[in-house]
């Protein structure tokens, strides 16, 4: 057993690491920057963090999910592995003492989000830390050609020149050719160093179809079908909807989205996890951290804006290796509501400016001040109140926070927090002295571990629970400690939040890479695009369309998909049907030509080239354009 494998047997009780995993782990501990392209499910965490608990000194994570960070530092201190977590919306007390902890009190992971990074308290203390690797999850945010640009993402390499020596680990499940280069070279790798897998998923069936009646497909596919799934809607009215269907339908089915409580979500995350045959319906927040091996299919009610994200969720199916299916139900109005949504996503720039300038008169921000501060915010209320369109304003504030003027996320505050704020000595004095909050205190310590040193996660429900009161009662108590300065307590938020990066500004002052939105615009386009011609693409493999967007051109079409199956009912042979094609493709290159003609053009009986041509039209690859006469379809 080499020493990565019993950190990975200790920890994990794992023997044996996953393919790729051992390769990675191997390549950073050798100092070499490098770049793991992994699919969903691939075990990307487990590279990075075994490779780090090898190595004296901390290890640096740095990702833009909140959500996942919070899962992983909670699943790391449930091993015993000393880890934190900085984010936008934590009080300064709270980050002061988690970078003092990175310093002095042993921390082996902080995990922080990418705008953390350029704040010159996290600058100041990062340079007193023994630092040991730099991880850069979701890698491909740093790219302008990447799917999910984040410019947060290009104040990384000031760490690394900080830190020229310890070497980097960036990881992604989705990446072209073209966004892996852009990764490399801007992370400033030492040299070029790629570790990947194959996207190929042979136990997946991907399957389109076009369909009107979609809830009518899923009922017949929740009954076809045995074991737990995935339903992917566009919006959160649409989980609950979906959920309730296929509950009166007898299907074992409930819903998921961003917006729910912090415990909901996570009774609902492990009612899901543990059974064996529940349909979960979710906006795209479900999925994130999830690690549950038998899901059997995916299924997708609306079109995604990108192959890349498509990719990533549909890989949630069959991490077991066995036989899964991810389904992509499409109509002609799905197609227009794409591209409407396209506009909506790059408003104009009068438009931003007037969400900005309502912004800071609905939170009450005058202008030369607000940085740093943190804001509950309600979109729904604020679109009312200033007249506005709610998914355009949405957008205007994500373009505002890729400019760098706020930051704009959900928040992570699902849960309580608290520690207290007096040593062993004076707690104990307290207690003496104030014997009506003697019991909350005891019940507190017995609860919770590390609340002297550091915040912790807390739950009002729990307390409440053993000691037979209710969470309201324990709520009160924990105000009335807080106001008493014995403890720091901050109540669970559900609610976005909003940061000002920078000091309010005049409309005048209010700038835009104008360049660089653009450029993205031009590539999010060219991604829609794609998607779309996934759609609508019934001539070729679904596999083979999805590896080559990925770069894997040396693949054989997956025989099981439902292209692929309709061309298997075809008497032509798979080499005489390409053969074919290419045949006709050269003849059909800039010209309209009768059926005969085309027929005679090849080398091909009449028979199997008809069959072909009938495949071909059938699937809108090729059109008529007079009696007789067909067109390649462009």
């Amino acid at each position: 057993m080499t020493p990565y494998e019993s950190i990975l047997y200790k920890y994990w009780n794992f023997a044996k690491f996953r393919p790729l995993q051992q390769e990675i782990i191997e390549s950073v501990c050798a100092g070499r920057d490098t770049l793991a392209l992994m699919p969903t499910g691939g075990g990307k965490s487990i590279t990075f963090q075994v490779a780090a608990l090898s190595k004296e000194g901390i290890c640096i994570v740095i990702t833009p999910l909140i959500a996942l960070m919070k899962d992983q530092v909670d699943n790391l201190k449930n091993k015993g592995i000393k880890a934190l977590a900085i984010y936008s919306g934590l009080s300064a007390r709270e980050i002061d003492i988690a970078l003092d902890n990175c310093i002095y009190g042993g921390v082996k992971f902080l995990y922080v989000s990418p705008e953390r990074l350029q704040t010159p308290l996290f600058v100041e203390r990062v340079q007193r830390m023994n630092l040991c690797l730099i991880a850069v999850d979701e890698a491909h945010c740093i790219s302008q050609w990447g799917y999910d640009f984040r410019p947060s993402y290009m104040h990384i390499p000031e760490l690394r020149t900080l830190f020229p020596e310890v070497p980097i680990l960036a990881l992604t499940a989705t990446a072209t050719p073209q966004v892996a280069l852009d990764i490399q070279n801007k992370l400033e790798f030492r040299a070029h160093n790629v570790l990947s897998k194959s996207f190929e998923r042979k136990n997946l069936t991907y399957m389109v179809k076009e369909r009107e009646d979609k809830i009518g497909y899923i009922l017949q596919l929740c009954a076809k079908i045995r074991g737990a799934g995935i339903v992917y809607v566009r919006t959160r009215k649409q989980t609950k909807e979906m959920a309730y269907l296929l509950q009166k339908a007898g299907v074992n089915a409930d819903y998921y989205h961003a917006g729910l409580d912090g415990a909901a979500r996570q009774a609902k995350q492990e009612a899901w996890t543990k059974s064996p045959n529940m349909v979960m319906v979710s906006t795209n927040a479900f999925g994130m951290g999830i690690d549950k091996p038998n899901v059997r299919f995916v299924l997708h009610i609306d079109v995604p804006e990108s192959l890349e994200a498509y990719f990533q969720e549909a890989g949630r199916a069959g991490r077991d290796e066995k036989e899964a299916f991810a389904v992509l139900l499409f109509n002609r109005q799905d197609i227009t509501t794409i591209r409407t949504n396209f506009t909506k996503k790059y408003p104009d720039y009068d438009y931003i400016k007037k969400v900005y300038e309502a912004l800071g008169n609905y939170l009450q921000v005058p202008e030369g001040d607000g940085k740093g501060r943190v804001f509950d915010f309600f979109i729904a209320d604020f679109c009312a109140k200033f007249h506005l369109e709610i998914v355009m304003t949405f957008n205007s504030l994500k373009m505002l926070e890729d400019e760098g003027y706020i930051v704009f996320s959900d928040s992570a505050e699902r849960y309580a927090r608290a520690k207290f704020l007096l040593n062993r000595n004076e707690l104990y004095k307290f207690q003496v002295e104030n014997r009506d909050f003697d019991a909350i205190v005891k019940l507190i310590l017995r609860s919770y571990e590390g609340i002297f040193t550091d915040f912790v996660t807390i739950s009002e429900e729990a307390l409440a629970k053993k000691a037979a009161t209710t969470p309201e009662v324990i709520m009160q108590y924990l105000i009335a400690l807080a106001q008493r300065g014995i403890i720091a307590y901050y109540k669970a938020k559900q609610n976005p939040i909003i940061v000002y990066s920078e000091e309010r500004l005049p409309l005048k002052n209010l700038l835009f890479s104008y360049e660089n939105i653009a450029f993205r615009k031009e590539q999010s386009q060219k991604r829609i695009h794609a998607m779309i011609e996934y759609v609508q693409n019934n001539a070729k493999c679904r596999s083979l369309q999805l590896l080559e967007y990925f770069g894997e051109t040396a693949k054989q079409r997956c025989g099981n998909c439902d292209v692929c199956r309709k061309r298997n009912q075809m008497k032509v042979n798979k080499l005489q049907f390409d053969y074919i094609i290419n045949d006709i493709k050269k003849l059909l290159a800039d010209q309209s030509l009768p059926v005969q003609q085309l027929i005679a053009g090849t080398n091909y009986s009449q028979e199997d080239v008809l069959e072909v041509i009938n495949f071909l039209l059938e699937n809108q690859k090729m059109i008529y354009t007079g009696s007789g006469v067909v067109a390649w379809n462009k």
